[in-house]
C-alpha cells in the first residue's frame, strides 16, 4: 500500500514546509492570496523581491550584494522576508540561508498576467518555480490572465489549494516543474483542468520609439502574441475554452530527439 507524502506528515504530527516566493513583489495582493491558501496547508515562508521583477526570467545578482530584511505585513502566522534580488535570488536565499531545512514544497506566484505557452521562458514567476526544483525541491507556478493590479484572485483559490494538496499527496515527478494557468472567472465560468502541453506560440516583438523633453530617443517594448497552434491539447486552447491549464515543464534543455542526428555530422 503506497502512503502519500502528506499523509507521512499527518502522522508524524509534521507540517510541510513551503516556501512561497513570486516576482510582482512582496505587496502584490497575488502573492498575499497564495500565502493566505498557503497557510491552511503546512509552516510558511516567504522569500519575495522588495519590487516588482516581472519578465526577469532567471536572472540571478552576482555583480551586487543581495539585501534582506524580516517584516510583517499582516497578521497571518507565515514569516517573510523582502529581498532586494530576483525571484531566482529569493529562492537561493531562501534555501540555503533563511529556512532551518529543506522545504516540502515551493510556490510562486499568484502572478498578475498570463505565463502560458513561450511566456513561460521570460517569467520571473516560473523561474523562481524552476530554480526550487532544480535544487530537487516540488514546485509549482501559478499565474492569473488578468494583468490588473487590482485583480480579483478569490475564485482561483480553491483551486490553488486543490491542486497543492494534489502535489503534497501524490508528489510531483522528479526534475518536473508545474506551470498552473488560470483563466479570469469574471470573463467565463472555469469548467475545470487540463494537463496540457505548451502551446506553440511566439511574441512579435515592436518598439514604440518616443523622444522626451530633452531631446533624448527612448523606447518602449510592445508586441503581438501570435498562436500558431491549432490543437487542442495546448494550455492556450484550454485557458480559451474556460479550462485550467496544468503544463509539465523540465528544466533540462536538452534536445533529446536531435542526439541520434547530430551524431552522424562529420566533426
Amino acid at each position: 500500500m503506497v502512503i502519500s507524502y502528506l499523509c507521512l506528515l499527518i502522522r508524524c504530527k509534521k507540517k510541510p514546509l513551503i516556501l512561497v516566493t513570486n516576482d510582482d513583489g512582496i505587496t502584490a495582493p497575488g502573492l498575499r492570496a497564495l500565502i493566505s491558501v498557503m497557510n491552511h496547508l503546512g509552516e510558511v515562508v516567504v522569500v519575495a523581491p522588495d519590487s516588482p521583477q516581472s519578465g526577469m526570467g532567471h536572472a540571478i545578482t552576482i555583480n551586487s550584494t543581495l539585501q534582506c530584511s524580516q517584516i510583517k505585513l499582516d497578521e497571518g502566522p507565515q514569516k517573510e522576508y523582502s529581498c532586494s534580488g530576483t525571484p531566482a535570488d529569493c529562492v537561493k536565499l531562501g534555501i540555503n540561508e533563511l529556512l532551518y531545512r529543506k522545504p516540502d514544497l515551493c510556490v510562486s506566484g499568484i502572478n498578475h498576467g498570463s505565463n502560458s505557452s513561450i511566456n513561460v521562458i521570460y517569467s520571473g514567476t516560473m523561474s523562481a518555480a524552476v530554480e526550487a526544483g532544480i535544487e530537487g525541491i516540488p514546485a509549482i507556478g501559478f499565474s492569473l490572465l488578468d494583468f490588473r493590479w487590482a485583480a480579483d484572485f478569490e475564485p482561483v483559490m480553491p483551486f490553488v489549494k486543490k491542486i497543492t494538496q494534489q502535489a503534497l499527496e501524490n508528489l510531483i515527478p522528479k526534475g518536473v516543474v508545474l506551470n498552473v494557468n488560470f483563466p479570469v472567472p469574471k470573463e467565463q465560468k472555469i469548467k475545470g483542468i487540463k494537463i496540457c502541453r505548451q502551446a506553440n506560440a511566439y511574441w512579435v516583438e515592436k518598439f514604440d520609439k518616443r523622444t522626451n523633453p530633452q531631446g533624448k530617443e527612448y523606447y518602449w517594448l510592445t508586441g503581438d502574441f501570435i498562436n500558431e497552434d491549432k490543437g487542442e491539447d495546448t494550455d492556450e486552447w484550454a485557458l480559451k475554452n474556460g479550462y485550467i491549464s496544468i503544463v509539465p515543464t523540465q528544466f533540462d534543455l536538452t534536445a533529446h530527439h536531435s542526439i541520434q542526428q547530430l551524431n552522424t555530422w562529420n566533426f
